[in-house]
């Protein structure tokens, strides 16, 4: 009888084959959940089951994406050996500890009888973790990938968004009352799609496009969050654009000369952009300019906070019913919403564990940041300074976990010794 032994160079471009498809396998998979999760907004959720209702079952009231989230995750883990490297490692124990403490927190919310807002928690927060731990799942070159995905529906919105402001239609169903039409793109409300746009420009500016795309893109994602309305989102964006060019580093060029290049470079920004607000001017898209900053909206964000007058300690402390707590913000207060992310946390949580809930957002974000590119990090600061103006972060929103994946993805390039977790082959 004859026996053959395996070439061993077979063997590995066997196994490197088999990992490339499982690889591109992850990468189809994870992209798709999280355009699921990122792009279908509570809207449309609310034609199919009752997302956002006060009545209807638990089930409900999560995000089909957040259910695919929550499917896919432990099986990327399982799928393929996991390599750690470097400050991986510190997001993936973070991301861990981020998950299990809201799962904790939740856990307790019911026992107090306030599960009710446990959906929006699992649907903002655990799935950012979620979406978070599923990056560290995969590669470098795979986890990159995924943000250009997640960078392009940003854009996708941006586009849709500035085409609803010029015709006067909106593609996706909106059911808010507005007293004047603002575009919405792929995300919930137009103040949304402002804050959104801001952020992404950070992100962009991260990553390794060319330089020409990264310019188209930012001036599409600026266009965006002016078209949206959002006044706020859009002084950000502003002020973000000008703080990439001015304080992040350009490489292969000695000081004097980096200066001498943003110097001219910062002229052509400037003209530039003067050219383009008198277009957005011309074209409609800075109307809500016109009315000054601290006008109706702005004051109804302040005098919210007033409702803390009107309602005991304990209820500050321990926390109380929010609806009972909205209908003393109509009718003391004469305001139709609760708008404000830190009074919607205090009553539902308690100030104590507010606070505590706040530290553990700013502990991970921290951690999330350590190895990131200064960009991202304006970008990320853009999009807390834009959300907190709002109650965005006190809703059923993706944004956090649109966030949470675009650090990842475009986390600065490293090298060094890998860890394993929990077993096999280094495969990216």
């Amino acid at each position: 009888m004859r026996y053959s032994v395996s070439n061993p160079g077979q063997i590995e471009n066997a196994g490197a084959r088999r990992q490339n498809a499982v690889s591109l396998l992850l990468f189809l998979l994870i992209s798709s959940v999280l355009t699921l999760r990122f792009s279908v907004s509570p809207q449309i959720m609310n034609l199919l089951v009752r997302y956002t209702d006060e009545t209807g079952a638990f089930y409900e009231k999560l995000h089909f994406g957040t259910y695919a989230i929550m499917l896919l995750l432990p099986v990327a883990f399982l799928l393929r050996p996991v390599f750690l490297r470097d400050t991986d490692v510190d997001k993936f124990r973070a991301l861990i500890y981020f998950t299990g403490w809201l799962i904790l927190l939740i856990a307790l919310m019911a026992g107090l009888g306030r599960a009710s807002a446990s959906g929006y928690f699992i649907d903002t927060y655990v799935v950012a973790g979620a979406a978070g731990l599923l990056m560290c799942s995969v590669g470098e070159p795979v986890r990159r990938g995924i943000g250009n995905v997640v960078l392009a529906t940003q854009l996708l919105s941006a586009i849709i968004g500035i085409g609803e402001a010029a015709t006067g239609m909106r593609l996706l169903p909106y059911g808010a009352n507005e007293l004047v039409f603002r575009p919405t793109g792929l995300a919930d409300h137009p103040l949304t799609l402002g804050m959104m746009c801001a952020m992404a420009i950070g992100f962009v500016a991260s990553s390794r496009w060319s330089v020409a795309a990264k310019a188209a893109s930012v001036v599409l994602l600026f266009v965006g969050t002016a078209a949206s309305g959002a006044r706020f989102a859009t002084l950000l964006a502003t002020a973000e654009i000008l703080a990439i060019l001015m304080f992040v580093p350009w490489t292969n060029l000695t000081r004097r000369q980096e200066q001498r290049a943003k110097s001219v470079v910062l002229i052509l920004v400037l003209l530039g952009g003067a050219v383009l607000v008198a277009l957005l001017l011309a074209g409609g898209l800075l109307s809500r300019f016109s009315e000054s900053l601290f006008d109706e909206n702005f004051m109804a964000r302040i005098t919210v906070y007033e409702v803390f007058g009107h309602v005991d300690w304990k209820a500050i402390v321990f926390g109380a019913d929010l609806n009972a707590v909205l209908e003393i913000v109509n009718e003391k207060l004469g305001l139709p919403y609760i708008e404000s992310t830190p009074v919607v946390l205090i009553f539902q949580l308690g100030l104590p564990l507010a606070i505590a809930f706040t530290a553990l957002v700013i502990w991970v974000f921290r951690r999330l940041l350590r190895d990131a590119r200064r960009p991202a990090v304006i970008g990320v600061a853009v999009f807390f300074l834009a959300a907190l103006s709002n109650n965005t972060l006190s809703t059923k929103t993706p944004s956090v976990a649109v966030v949470v994946v675009l650090i990842i993805a475009f986390a600065a390039s490293y090298s060094g010794r890998s860890r394993r977790l929990p077993r096999g082959v280094p495969t990216d």
